[in-house]
């Protein structure tokens, strides 16, 4: 019997053999290198997101806890209005979210003139107006309005925001140089003890309805963008970082009894 065809088919079934074995390994190591890469993903994405998670806890953490305060206050000569339905409704501001800055568009008026008118309203009844401050041509600051109340000037921002009146010499509407640096003061003074961005929650009365108030910071967007920038330098320069537990006792001793004060 020729056994060279049997050896043959051993030869051929060993090479198959070797040949399985082979794609068997190069499956197993390709499956490995498969997992590992997997893996890999896996754990960049995870590490991403953590990451993100740190980053934006971090930031929540910090605007919740990092407070900046400027602790003396501008002078403000206190002049309540009398209570009444026209000009001091006496109703609750209970968060403040921005400042409005308005003008009084009546040049050469003095703050206690336009005082006068917000408190005339309540014999006149002719309509409702009122602002929580009003600075005077001589830098003169006088409150009508405490800060704990709503003021009849920012239309449908009257529940959330403080209003600024600014007195004006000519029909152009710019402040003078008093009432400016009054102005950025007060305003820097308020974004701190409200916890306010001056970049975004400083706003003019025509951010919210068109209107052409304050007029000059309307016609003049560089004048405007140079005057939120004067209230973040002020802060900057006179401002002081605050613990949490620090700002909220401030807060408090500024509140409630003292809401005739501010």
């Amino acid at each position: 019997m020729d056994e060279r065809p049997a050896a043959e088919s051993t030869r051929q079934n060993a090479h198959g053999n070797s040949k399985r074995r082979r794609v068997r390994k190069r499956d197993i190591a390709c499956g490995i290198i498969l997992a590992f890469a997997c893996i890999g993903v896996i754990t960049v994405i995870v590490l991403i997101f953590a990451g993100i998670r740190h980053l934006t806890g971090g930031a929540e953490t910090a605007k919740s806890t990092d407070h900046v305060l400027i602790e003396e206050r501008p002078f403000i000569d206190v002049e309540l209005l009398t209570p009444n339905e026209y000009s001091r409704p006496q109703l609750a501001l209970d968060k403040v979210n921005g400042i409005v800055i308005h003008y009084t568009a009546n040049p050469g008026t003095t703050a206690f003139q336009n005082r006068s008118y917000f408190e005339g309203l309540k014999d006149t009844g002719e309509t409702h107006a009122s602002s929580h401050f009003i600075i005077g041509l001589d830098g003169e600051i006088v409150q009508c309005i405490p800060t704990s109340e709503q003021a009849y000037a920012s239309n449908n921002r009257n529940a959330d925001t403080i209003s600024i009146e600014c007195c004006i010499g000519d029909s152009t509407g710019e402040f003078n140089g008093n009432t400016y640096d009054s102005c950025v003061q007060l305003t820097a003074w308020l974004c701190t003890r409200f916890d306010l961005d001056p970049d975004t929650d400083v706003i003019r009365h025509y951010d919210i309805t068109g209107k052409d108030c304050p007029k000059y910071y309307v016609d003049h967007e560089d004048a405007w963008d140079a005057f939120k920038k004067d209230v973040a330098s002020y802060i900057k320069a006179h401002g002081t970082k605050v613990s949490e537990e620090e700002y909220q006792q401030y807060v408090e001793s500024q509140a409630v009894g003292g809401s005739s004060q501010e």
